[in-house]
């Protein structure tokens, strides 16, 4: 048996460059510790003890209804995650994506009440429906940026509130809520047919959301399209610079408008995890703020399919055991909210912090070649 080549041992070792891996991880670990430890300082100054905390919320996480609900949430937030984070590789910041999920649930929930199909069929054609509005509604960003030049942070904006909009004229009776009747003053749509409803495990701690293979799916695709296809090199080449990408003959405002496409028709999923396999419709408290959360998600998790799943396993795990804070020992909720918004501004300064060092080190890295190099060419110089 041969041994290995310097050359493929150096290849070896650039793909597995331990310091590159540590780096990689040290920006989202500071981030989560440096929360930690200021999170303990404001639940100290409150009066609360910490430590109490913590343990209650690990206790919770190490029962088993306590892991079917952390997996059950970020199932949701995985999906939203990958919503933002599709954009964002193309450099585009869709802040849309709680509109456009919104209206695709709307939608979904309303073709669920009206068709009771085999549920072969009856499924794919709400995940079908949901990801077609949400993508439609997201390309009028793209669409607006390519033919007039409008920022997509400005024009997502605005259309979220176009989409609360939408929501308060459809949902109401004799359009997609139905006719009022009985003592309920809710506005909501029929519930969806029983052939919606997605399958679910059923486990110790309760029924697991189907949905989380989905979210598994999204995340293989999602790598996949990135790192395996030609558009997904368009697209990461696009966001790095569009002046290299149009010179190497990529049609960029075509990529803008489909990656906004892509991007809405994923934000089209992430409500139908609560529809099809919770609430079973769509009313006017239905589950609010996952875009913006998914933002959260993505940004800790670096845009990275992998990096995405721990993120969500983190903030589904503040949100599960959080809601444990109250009834065990009286803790303000309030703390998870507080932790996960420092962990995002922590992530932006752990993230710069560890940028720079990681500059450092290259530079220390080519001085000390360099000085190698020009060390060696001398001692020639004197042998010779």
């Amino acid at each position: 048996m041969t041994s290995p080549t310097p050359a493929a041992k150096s290849s070896l070792a650039q793909r597995f460059n331990v310091e590159k891996i540590v780096l990689a991880l040290a920006a989202p670990v500071l981030a989560v510790v440096l929360s930690v430890a200021i999170c303990s300082v404001l639940l100290a100054t409150s009066g609360k003890n910490p430590f109490d905390a913590w343990n209650v919320m690990i206790t919770y996480a190490t029962k088993s209804d306590g892991q079917v609900a952390i997996l059950n949430r970020s199932t949701t937030y995985y999906l939203a995650a990958a919503a933002a984070a599709f954009g964002f590789r193309m450099n585009l910041f869709n802040i849309g994506v709680e509109g456009q999920y919104k209206v695709a649930a709307l939608f979904a929930a309303y073709i669920g009440s009206r068709l009771d199909l085999p549920s072969f069929i009856q499924i794919p054609l709400l995940l079908i429906t949901a990801m077609l509005v949400g993508g439609l509604y997201a390309s009028i960003a793209g669409l607006l940026k390519v033919f007039r030049g409008v920022s997509e942070v400005i024009s997502t904006i605005m259309l979220n509130a176009i989409a609360v909009a939408i929501v308060g004229l459809l949902l109401v009776p004799g359009v997609f809520a139905p006719e009022k009747g009985g003592t309920s003053n809710a506005i909501q749509t029929s519930p969806v047919s029983q052939s919606s409803h997605f399958f679910a495990i059923n486990t110790d701690g309760g029924p697991l959301y189907g949905f989380l293979f989905i979210a598994i799916l999204v995340g293989v695709a999602f790598q996949f399209t990135l790192t395996r296809t030609r558009f997904g090199f368009d697209l990461r080449a696009t966001g790095r610079s569009e002046t290299a990408a149009t010179a190497s003959g990529v049609n960029v405002k075509r990529m803008v408008v489909i990656s906004m496409l892509v991007s809405g028709a994923l934000a089209g999923l992430i409500g139908l995890p609560e529809l099809l396999q919770n609430s079973y419709y769509f009313g006017q408290s239905f589950q609010g703020g996952l875009g913006f959360l998914g933002i959260s998600v993505a940004l800790l998790g670096r845009n990275s399919p992998i990096g995405m799943a721990f993120a969500a396993l983190l903030f589904a795990f503040l949100d599960a055991t959080g809601a444990q804070l109250p009834l065990q020992g009286g803790f303000p909720f309030e703390i998870v909210p507080v932790m996960q918004g420092t962990i995002v501004i922590c992530v932006v300064v752990a993230y710069e912090l560890v940028r720079r060092y990681g500059l450092k080190r290259q530079q220390q890295k080519v001085g000390a070649e360099l000085a190698a190099q020009a060390a060696a060419n001398e001692k020639k110089e004197v042998s010779a």
